[in-house]
């Protein structure tokens, strides 16, 4: 039987790459690095690279560390991955550099066509601060926010996938069944989500499908199976406004 999308009561969303730009705010908050050191060569896919790789690693090694602080030791490790100097100061500005990533042009009208179909919930890796302050530049209110910094553990954890649909469970009486995941990465969301057998929508911002780059997103050998594709989180509302 073909899926719908009006088959769901919630849409679980992660939040970066998803919803807020994040690979500009990344690019933008890298720039004191690279004009302060002979980094001029250093174009944006390298650099978007080197978080992608580095960030999943410190993820894996400091499950429980705190993401301003994660993110410091990135900074730290992009610096050496590109042989480039770095200071403390560089380091820490980069790790509180969240609350200034910029959203997606269509994230805000796009959540707000959302919202009259569904709960809408957040399952991010950022600290609940950090989220609270890209949720001001989001402009709705979500139903369920369920951070890292709660849970204790990053995705692609499965336990963080285990969190989220136990409290909808426990807070809205939603089963997994109703549960459509929202989402850009795959490294990040979609492989676990699979795996715990959650449906999903891949919001495919970087056109990965059509072998585009991979950017700040961590690589996955398989790409995983997909309900849904976008190429925008516009193009999903439209598709539920649309014909059912």
């Amino acid at each position: 039987m073909t899926k719908s999308l009006h088959d769901y009561a919630a849409l679980t969303f992660d939040c970066y790459g998803t919803l807020i730009d994040w690979e500009s705010g990344i690019w933008a908050a890298l720039q004191p690095l690279l004009r302060t050191q002979e980094g001029s060569h250093i174009h944006r896919a390298l650099a978007l690279n080197a978080f992608a790789q580095t960030e999943a690693i410190q993820e894996s090694e400091t499950p429980d560390m705190a993401y301003p602080l994660l993110l410091t030791h990135v900074h730290k490790r992009i610096a050496s991955k590109l042989a480039l100097e770095t200071t403390p100061a560089l380091d820490q500005a980069f790790g509180e550099s969240v609350p200034l990533w910029p959203v997606f042009p269509d994230s805000v009208d796009a959540l707000r066509t959302l919202k009259r179909h569904y709960k809408l919930v957040i399952l991010s890796n950022v600290h609940t601060a950090g989220f609270a302050a890209s949720n001001r530049k989001l402009g709705v209110e979500f139903d369920g926010i369920y951070t890292a910094e709660i849970i204790g553990t990053y995705k692609p954890d499965i336990r963080n996938f285990e969190y989220m649909l136990k409290r909808l469970r426990d807070d809205h009486q939603i089963q997994p069944h109703q549960v459509l995941h929202t989402a850009q990465s795959l490294h990040h969301d979609h492989v676990p989500a699979r795996k715990i057998g959650l449906a999903n929508a891949w919001i495919d911002r970087q056109r990965l499908s059509e072998n585009g780059d991979w950017g700040a997103t961590a690589k996955v050998d398989n790409l995983p199976e997909t309900d849904f594709v976008f190429f925008s989180l516009q193009a999903m509302a439209d598709a539920v406004t649309g014909p059912t």
